[in-house]
C-alpha cells in the first residue's frame, strides 16, 4: 500500500499557518507528500522546501480572479492532487491549519489497509475538533462542520469541491466513505491576532467582489476575539507533538465569550444530536456507507 499525503498554501508564515506541522503530521503514514506553493509575500516556498526530503513543492500561480465561493482554494488543491503519481493507493489531504494527533495514526493506517481493496470505498471520514481563540478552548457553535473527508483513493475522477472543504467524483456525485474514529485538529482560529485579520482580509477576496467588500466588510489591524460571540468549552485532552513549540509561543490573550450566549438554533441542534445522534440541517458532503 502507497499513500502520498498533499496540501496547498500561500503566505503561510504571514498569516500565521501551522502547515509545517500540519505536514509533519501526516508524514509518518505517506511515502511522500506533494504541496502546491502559490506565489508567497514571504519565506513559505523555502520553509515548506526544508520540512522533509518526503516533501515535493510545485510552485503555482493562484487566479486571483476566482472570487466566488472560495474556488481558488479547490483550484489549488487540485494542483497538488493531480500532481500525484498513479502508482499510489490512497492520497492524504491536509489544509495548513489542520494537524493529525500521532494518537490516531494507527487508525487511520488500519482504515487505510482494510479497505484498500474494497472498491466501494471512495475515501475515509474524519471527525474534527474547532480550535477558538486559544489552544485551550474549543468552539461549540455547529457553524463548524463536524466531520469532512481527509483520505481519498487516487483516482482523478475524484476533485475538490467548492471551496476545498471536501471532495466529489465526475460528474458530480458525494464519495462514498466509511467514518474512522480518527480526528482533525483545527486551528485556523487560534492565531496571532494580527496575522488572522491580515489572513481574513485576504480570504475575503476569495469569496466576494470589491463592491461587496466595501459595503459590508471593515478591515481592522488586528482580530477581535473577544468581540466574536463564539461559546467555547474547556478542551479536556492533548495536543500533537508536533504542536508543542507553536503552542509555548501563543503570545496573545483570550477570554472567552460566554456560554449562556449560545443560540437557540444551537441549543436544540445540541440537544438533537445528544438525544439522537442527528443534527438538523448538517450539511453533508458525502455518502457514508
Amino acid at each position: 500500500m502507497k499513500v502520498c499525503g498533499f496540501s496547498f498554501v500561500r503566505n503561510g508564515v504571514k498569516f500565521d499557518y501551522p502547515f509545517e506541522e500540519a505536514i509533519r503530521s501526516i508524514l509518518p503514514l505517506c511515502d511522500d507528500v506533494v504541496v502546491a506553493v502559490g506565489n508567497s509575500d514571504d519565506n513559505t516556498l523555502k520553509r515548506v522546501k526544508a520540512i522533509d526530503p518526503k516533501v515535493k513543492v510545485i510552485e503555482t500561480i493562484w487566479d486571483d480572479s476566482l472570487r466566488e465561493g472560495g474556488q481558488v482554494l479547490a483550484s489549488e488543491t487540485n494542483k497538488a492532487f493531480q500532481a500525484i503519481p498513479i502508482e499510489y493507493d490512497w492520497a492524504f489531504y491536509i489544509q495548513g491549519d489542520e494537524v493529525i494527533h500521532e494518537q490516531y495514526l494507527q487508525t487511520i493506517y488500519k482504515a487505510m489497509e482494510d479497505n484498500l481493496n474494497n472498491q466501494k470505498v471512495d475515501g475515509l471520514l474524519f471527525n474534527y475538533t474547532h480550535f477558538f481563540g486559544s489552544y485551550e478552548f474549543v468552539g461549540l457553535t455547529y457553524s463548524w462542520y463536524r466531520r469532512e473527508v481527509r483520505v481519498i483513493r487516487n483516482r482523478k475522477d475524484i476533485f475538490s469541491y467548492r471551496d476545498a472543504q471536501g471532495f466529489r467524483k465526475s460528474p458530480n456525485e458525494k464519495l462514498r466513505v466509511k467514518l474512522i474514529d480518527a480526528k482533525v485538529f483545527h486551528y485556523g482560529y487560534v492565531k496571532e491576532p494580527v496575522a488572522l485579520q491580515l489572513k481574513q482580509t485576504s480570504m475575503i477576496k476569495h469569496y466576494h467582489d470589491d463592491k461587496w467588500i466595501r459595503n459590508f466588510f471593515q478591515p481592522k489591524e488586528s482580530y477581535q476575539y473577544e468581540g466574536a460571540p463564539e461559546p467555547v468549552k474547556k478542551f479536556e485532552g492533548t495536543h500533537p507533538e508536533v504542536m508543542k513549540e507553536r503552542i509555548k509561543r501563543k503570545s496573545w490573550s483570550f477570554t472567552p465569550f460566554p456560554k449562556k450566549y449560545a443560540s437557540n438554533k444551537d441549543k436544540f441542534k445540541r440537544l438533537m444530536l445528544r438525544w439522537t445522534g442527528w443534527m438538523p440541517g448538517e450539511y453533508k458532503n458525502y455518502k457514508i456507507i
